[in-house]
């Protein structure tokens, strides 16, 4: 498999994780498994994940790097919410903590195989 292909494969993998867990947070906190049956405020989680969105479905190396970091704010509520929760809204905080690890794994390789290598100079 060439590198083109694994960039490519990566890319994709990294844009359908976080277009995935944005539409899982808004449908977790708005109709799935709100805190309050009305639903709640947390549905506004789903705002900071617009941020990196046009810079993953761009490509931008940069984009990449600050978000694979940026994710684990989410993977951490993920986690502590599988622990802590019940029911669905336990099941859905598995399925976070899945598409962060998806999307971080894509994000990292991206950035590393996209790097710029330095010229060798003599």
């Amino acid at each position: 498999m060439s590198n083109t292909s694994t960039v490519q494969k990566l890319r994709l993998g990294a844009s359908i994780s976080l277009i995935a867990l944005i539409v899982l947070s808004l449908a977790w906190e708005g109709v799935l498994a709100p805190i309050k049956p009305e639903g709640s405020k947390l549905i506004l989680k789903a705002i900071p994940l617009l941020l990196p969105l046009f810079g993953i479905l761009n490509g931008r190396r940069y984009t990449y790097q600050w978000a694979s970091m940026f994710i684990l704010i989410y993977f951490t509520e993920g986690t502590v919410r599988a622990w802590a929760d019940q029911g669905v809204s336990a099941k859905l905080a598995m399925i976070e903590v899945l598409l962060t690890v998806i999307f971080f794994a894509c994000t990292i390789f991206y950035a590393k195989l996209t790097r710029v290598s330095p010229k060798l100079t003599s």
